[in-house]
């Protein structure tokens, strides 16, 4: 049986309006899901791209570290000795060089006054050059005439620098250079104390305790950055400079009435055990500072005692029992 002319013209066109009606029904539907897809999208972007996700991350370690970087310790740790004392300094930058405290930037610097030989200016030239770390100060070389001062009110003018950070260093040390310190537990004992008005040391005479008594012995002490500007702008220390250095700097203090902070590191400080004196105190983990460590036996028992090698990497280039 055929099928009439006009049915199958009405289905001809009932078929194209109902194919009409799903191609425009589709483009509808594809409209609304690419809105959905790209509102999807921008949803996702804000909450859960790793784009942002590793911006927003690395933001935060930005600042982390920025806050890290002004909350961290900044010590200028200078070490008084001579121009001519090469194989100290040598030695002394493997003992220092070695030493990465956390928490702190430790700058060491070995501080001397002018050079007056022809192979000083040489040699300690090429030093610099190399190392970097040695502050020539404008004076004549002595011990207890005035070279603490001029070591002291010189830093000021020495890092100076308007763009750099203020203060350029929260402590200043001065050290003896027959003194080992063992950097990190010197950072630890900082971390808690203030970082203005502050003289940290070994107090003497050798039994006290107190620090308001008298002074903080030579073999190393530290003051913040305040007291530092006090000793080039005061008239106290100018008018008072030969004697005993660490006295006379605690008669500084006394009569400037500065420090108000003082901390005693005894006994974490102290004198080599050998021989035995009430300054002396037995090699012991809780060490900050072992001072007078005049001989070569005595700096190796020293370090044997605190294992200074014991991160030495295994390797085929050498074989050390």
């Amino acid at each position: 049986m055929k099928t009439s002319r006009p049915d199958r013209r009405r289905f001809i066109i009932s078929s194209f309006f109902f194919i009409c009606f799903l191609c425009a029904l589709a483009s509808i539907n594809e409209v609304r899901f690419d809105s959905l897809l790209n509102f999807g999208r921008c949803a996702l972007t804000k909450t859960n791209s790793p784009s942002q996700i590793y911006n927003s991350s690395s933001s935060t370690l930005i600042e982390t570290q920025k806050n890290s970087s002004e909350d961290e310790i900044r010590v200028l740790f200078g070490i008084l000795t001579l121009p001519d004392q090469y194989q100290r300094r040598h030695f002394l930058r493997l003992i220092y060089g070695t030493q990465n405290p956390v928490g702190a930037k430790v700058d060491v610097k070995f501080v001397f006054c002018n050079l007056t030989k022809e192979d000083q200016k040489v040699l300690v030239a090429l030093e610099i050059m190399r190392y970097d770390d040695i502050i020539i100060l404008d004076c004549k070389e002595n011990m207890n005439k005035g070279k603490t001062y001029t070591y002291f009110s010189s830093l000021p003018e020495i890092f100076n620098d308007t763009d750099g950070v203020y203060p350029p260093y929260h402590y200043v040390m001065k050290a003896d250079d027959d003194a080992y310190f063992r950097l990190q537990s010197l950072v630890d004992s900082l971390k808690p104390l203030p970082r203005e008005d502050l003289y940290y040391g070994y107090v003497i005479p050798c039994p006290s305790m107190d620090p308001f008594v008298h002074y903080m012995s030579g073999m190393g002490y530290l003051i913040s950055w305040d007291i530092v500007e006090w000793i080039r702008d005061s008239d106290i220390p100018k008018n008072q400079l030969e004697g005993p250095e660490d006295k006379i700097f605690g008669e500084w203090i006394r009569n400037g009435h500065r420090a108000k902070n003082r901390f005693n590191a005894k006994w974490s400080m102290y004198n080599f055990p050998e021989p035995p004196t009430r300054c002396t105190h037995e090699l012991w983990p809780d060490t900050i500072a072992v001072h007078l460590l005049k001989t070569q036996e005595k700096w190796i028992r020293t370090l044997k005692y605190f294992n200074v090698t014991d991160n030495l990497k295994p390797s085929k280039l050498y074989h050390i029992p």
